[in-house]
């Protein structure tokens, strides 16, 4: 195992956790949306992650044998299909018959506390990065 590999590895955890940030902050400002140009309310969307191997770009460098090592892929996007929640909102303009609006399934509260899991999913990638710079370069340092 390479140091140089602990840091790409740090870097696809960090990509992931961007991905999942920017679904649940898109889910967060379109929580009222209640007409898109699919038809419909906005529907929630998710991340999923899939473990893949990840090779330092360094790797030629030192040695054609390096491991590689498992790092984190966004696997795609889950789009939420459940019926959505229906208020009863008579003045509105996307008000069926009846005088109910379908609003978007989307707990703002949820989606906070999961985006500062990510916040912090991501803080620790970058706090892993920044040991492993720090070890390197103490390396280069014992090395002169």
């Amino acid at each position: 195992m390479s140091l140089f590999s602990v840091l790409s590895v740090g870097a696809s955890g960090m990509a992931a956790q961007r991905a999942r940030a920017e679904l649940l902050v898109e889910n967060l400002a379109n929580a009222e949306t209640t007409r898109t140009p699919e038809g419909g309310p906005y529907r929630r969307k998710d991340v999923v992650f899939e473990s893949t191997t990840v090779s330092s770009p360094f790797a030629s460098i030192f040695s054609s044998e390096l491991q590689s090592m498992g790092g984190v892929a966004v696997a795609g996007v889950v789009t939420d299909m459940s019926e959505p929640e229906r208020r009863y909102l008579p003045g509105h303009p996307d008000a069926d018959k009846e005088g109910y609006v379908s609003f978007p399934k989307i707990n703002p509260a949820e989606d906070m506390v999961d985006l500062m899991g990510a916040s912090r999913s991501y803080g620790a990638n970058v706090a892993a990065i920044a040991a492993v710079k720090d070890m390197i370069q103490r390396s280069i340092d014992l090395a002169r």
